[in-house]
């Protein structure tokens, strides 16, 4: 999908050099994904602590080891 963005150029460049990318395409597509992930580690940090689990539960039960 062909989309035209107006990226600062200053801010593109840099990526370049950190990423070691060879292309545009490439280091924009990179920070998209690791945009992602750190907002989904985000969401999963956000659950800590408002898990309720049973101390009793004994998890090594329902290990299939074979």
């Amino acid at each position: 999908m062909a989309t035209n963005l107006d990226i600062d150029p200053k801010l593109l460049e840099e990526a370049l050099k950190a990423g070691g990318l060879k292309t545009k395409k490439a280091t924009v597509n990179k920070a998209l994904e690791e945009f992602i992930q750190r907002r989904k580690q985000e969401d999963i940090l956000a659950l800590f602590g408002s898990i309720v689990y049973d101390p009793e539960y004994d998890y090594k039960t329902h290990r299939d080891r074979k």
